[in-house]
């Protein structure tokens, strides 16, 4: 089973590199599963059910989140219907909306499971013992499970990694918006990478006007965040699990952008 993942997209630049180019990526590598990281898709912050649709009718299987979950306030009338979205699995229990979700193609079940990091991040429920119980419930039904883990602090990320290491197909980290380039196949065949990266302004600081961030470093004083303009990128990986064991074959960074350009 391939499945495709792209990272963090964030504001409609994010959006519009999707729409522009999932098609293109389909049509190379021709994955079965597509999940998307769109926590940041509305002005950078949350998602609303329309850009939720539009991604789901552009050909993804599963929307994860992160930290700005519940930062668009229309996602509390529509969580818990989107059956294709998941949430961090160790947000509070009462919170709406659900941490892992199945998904059925050609003739396999994969389970994906979404978590969020608790270091330089709000409270949350240990993600580490959250993990433990989602997989145990997964494993009744498939060996196929993808994690996406939302985290801030690389070792937490890589931590998350070994843990789980040989209980799960991949752990794939998002939420810094940088991406790494450290994939790898852990010792005992889990798909790794640190951060996939972000999906969105190129040009920017985190998808955020530069020239805001840089006088917020220069003075300490608050500023607001706007989706910068001008070019664009794309920050992907694409990876290989074999389907009777669960184990990864292969991961592979993808990044578009002016400097590192698409060919089909």
């Amino acid at each position: 089973m391939k499945i495709l993942f792209v990272g963090d997209v964030f504001g409609a630049p994010g959006r519009q590199m999707v729409k522009e180019y999932l098609p293109k990526l389909k049509t190379k590598y021709n994955p079965h599963v597509v999940i998307i990281n769109g926590e940041n898709a509305a002005h950078g912050r949350g998602i609303t059910e329309k850009m939720y649709q539009q991604f789901i009718e552009g050909g993804a299987h599963v929307i994860t989140m992160g930290n700005h979950t519940w930062d668009n306030r229309e996602i509390f009338d529509f969580i818990d219907q989107a059956h294709q979205m998941v949430r961090p699995a160790n947000f509070p229990d009462n919170n709406p909306g659900k941490g892992m979700t199945f998904v059925s193609v050609a003739g396999k079940e994969i389970a994906v499971i979404n978590l969020q990091g608790r270091a330089f991040l709000p409270p949350s429920d240990c993600p580490f013992k959250k993990a433990d119980e989602l997989i145990a419930e997964a494993k009744k039904r498939t060996s196929l499970i993808f994690v996406d883990f939302h985290g801030e602090a690389t070792s937490e990320k890589q931590a998350m990694g070994w843990y789980l290491d040989g209980r799960v197909s991949a752990v794939v980290g998002t939420h810094t918006h940088v991406q790494t380039a450290d994939e790898r196949i852990l010792d005992n065949g889990t798909a790794y990478i640190t951060d996939v990266g972000m999906t969105g302004p190129y040009d920017g600081i985190l998808g955020v006007n530069r020239e805001m961030i840089i006088k917020r470093f220069l003075t300490g004083l608050p500023v607001r965040h706007e989706v910068a303009e001008g070019r664009t990128q794309l920050s992907a990986v694409i990876i290989d699990i074999d389907d009777k064991t669960g184990k990864a074959k292969k991961i592979n960074r993808i990044m578009i952008n002016d400097d590192h350009l698409f060919f089909e």
